[in-house]
């Protein structure tokens, strides 16, 4: 059997056991371990797609990061990742539980952050939970406060609104990788993302949801200026995927922009009440079109 075909495999058994299983969560590490072992055997890849696999990311970056923590040397076992929610549906969970990484996670929602302290896996794992808001006049205060080292192994910001903004402002960590959501409904071409707005809510900002973050153009030029080297996007079309370049080496390489770009496909538009609407493909630019957006090339203010 191809390695995809055994990802298939994994991928329909971990979804069987999850419906039927009286502790589901044992049972997907247990398969999540299985499948993090074929990650040692996989170097030369067309794209992160063919090492995806989901336990408890939301598409398939657990395998995506898994095949990173095998081909990549960390200085330092540890990721940041904000904001997390409750931490049920994350990037990081799985490396912490299957590798016993170190964490530092937060989220704008004290109730988030008490349910995350309620779980079984903080006190079995060294996880750092912080209840706060976070914006680019405080992200540096708030990563000081994490008594990692600051040559931390992941850091993934994820925080549906001011992300080229943060990452843009972070000065105090040195990451080996990076993981940064990216707009897909902004298109290639342009090198955009919504002003900043220290208070900014998607939900708020337009009723479609549509309406948030940045371009992969705009991070992968930040990025870039930052000393990361892009290698590609999930197959979801939501994370981008950048290593910083003394950590590249002959299995983990940089591709161009437009090679990695991944257009998504999951329908989470809103009509005016708040109902999920489903609009697809290129009517959900329609949806924002003419929406204040900023230009990262000239610096400039203008319409979606």
């Amino acid at each position: 059997m191809t390695f995809i075909g055994q990802l298939r495999r994994f991928n329909r058994a971990v979804a069987k056991i999850a419906a039927n299983s009286t502790n589901p969560e044992h049972q997907l590490l247990l398969l999540g371990a299985m499948l993090a072992e074929q990650m040692k055997a996989k170097r030369q890849i067309g794209s992160l797609s063919e090492v995806e696999f989901r336990i408890f990311s939301q598409f398939g970056d657990d395998g995506i990061v898994q095949w990173l923590s095998k081909h990549i040397t960390f200085a330092n076992r540890t990721f940041i990742e904000f904001g997390v929610e409750d931490y049920r549906e994350s990037t990081t969970r799985f490396l912490m539980m299957h590798d016993n990484w170190s964490g530092f996670v937060m989220d704008g929602s004290t109730d988030h952050v008490s349910a995350i302290g309620r779980s079984e896996y903080f006190w079995r794992h060294e996880l750092i939970a912080q209840a706060a808001f976070v914006d680019r006049e405080n992200i540096n205060e708030l990563l000081s406060s994490c008594p990692f080292n600051p040559e931390i192994g992941i850091l993934h910001i994820d925080v549906d609104g001011n992300d080229y903004w943060i990452w843009n402002e972070i000065n105090v960590v040195s990451p080996s990788v990076v993981i940064l959501e990216y707009n897909s409904v902004f298109g290639i071409d342009r090198a955009i993302t919504v002003p900043y707005d220290r208070t900014f809510s998607r939900t708020r900002a337009h009723h479609s949801n549509l309406y948030f973050g940045a371009s992969l153009r705009a991070l992968h030029q930040l990025s870039e200026k930052k000393g990361y080297a892009f290698i590609g996007c999930n197959s979801a079309g939501n994370n981008a995927y950048f290593v910083r370049r003394d950590r590249l080496n002959d299995v983990v390489r940089e591709i161009p922009l437009q090679q990695g770009f991944v257009v998504s496909k999951f329908r989470e538009s809103r009509d005016h009440a708040g109902t999920m609407s489903y609009v697809a493909g290129v009517e959900r630019l329609a949806l924002i079109k003419g929406m204040p957006v900023f230009n990262t090339e000239t610096q400039q203010i203008e319409p979606l």
